[in-house]
């Protein structure tokens, strides 16, 4: 890693981790499938193509590191870890279970993998800014990755970071806004605004890149274009669906959290192949 880039690739691996998320929520009776279903494509793009991993060696020291900082997303990170091959597909089916390694919010002392215990909003990005001054303190090459959510840049903590990031130049440092306007309780614009993000970002004087968050292709040109160093970190804004890939579920901020029943796990998973055959 990484490899070539090869989106048909990238996008079929994209639609298996949607139909196991989908599956894994509906085993576990809980889990959140709307922001899981939102943020699969580039996590897709990170494991598969652009991270420097061993999952092998989960702890080897210089590897790039990469932190959930909407924790609650989980079913989307522990997919693509059991695809990736940090641990068997079966392992899967246990998330929630009160012996399993996969709790509702990533624990890095029980999933192989997991850089980062996240779940309080705001946290995990002020872990991956201390992550990427640690790494520039020690001459190191890895790049940090961190995911947030639209809803979660209404914590200060988050604004705290991105000033200190700014500050101690971490360029190595890229952060993704996974901005599919919707948190629990409905639009994010009606419960607290957060808009214009670019704009405030910019103004705490990160490189700022808006992208389609669906398109494979526009993530890989934004990564590679936060990967020239000039002394600043990288935020992308990515624009996407919440529950994207079933039809059901997506704009719709009731699937925020909450299993399929059997009947809408087989809708689901129709859908699923059906948007990945267009």
């Amino acid at each position: 890693m990484p490899v070539s880039f090869d989106e048909s690739l990238l996008r079929r691996t994209a639609q298996k981790l949607r139909e196991n998320i989908v599956r894994m929520v509906e085993q576990a009776g809980s889990g959140h499938n709307g922001g899981s279903l939102s943020a699969i494509d580039i996590l897709t793009y990170l494991y598969f193509h652009r991270m420097n991993v061993r999952p092998q060696e989960p702890l080897w020291p210089d590897r790039d590191r990469f932190v959930l900082s909407k924790g609650h997303c989980s079913p989307a990170l522990y997919a693509v870890l059991a695809e990736r091959g940090y641990y068997a597909e079966e392992t899967l089916w246990t998330l929630r279970d009160i012996e399993s390694k996969l709790q509702g919010h990533p624990d890095m002392n029980k999933t192989p993998g997991v850089d980062m215990t996240t779940g309080s909003l705001g946290q995990g990005f002020s872990c991956a800014t201390g992550m990427a001054l640690g790494a520039k303190l020690q001459g190191k090459s890895c790049n940090i990755y961190v995911m947030l959510g639209d809803g979660e840049l209404q914590e200060g903590q988050v604004w705290e970071a991105a000033m200190a990031a700014a500050h101690y130049g971490l360029d190595h440092l890229i952060a993704f806004v996974d901005n599919n306007k919707l948190e629990t309780d409905g639009f994010t614009k009606s419960i607290m605004n957060v808009e214009p993000i670019a704009q405030k970002f910019e103004a705490f004087g990160w490189n700022v890149y808006s992208i389609d968050g669906h398109c494979l292709a526009d993530i890989h040109e934004a990564v590679e274009q936060a990967l020239e160093p000039n002394g600043r970190p990288t935020v992308i804004v990515a624009e996407t669906v919440k529950g994207k890939g079933v039809s059901f579920m997506e704009n719709d901020s009731a699937w925020h959290a909450g299993p399929t029943t059997p009947e809408q796990t087989e809708l689901a998973l129709r859908d699923i192949k059906e948007g990945a055959a267009k």
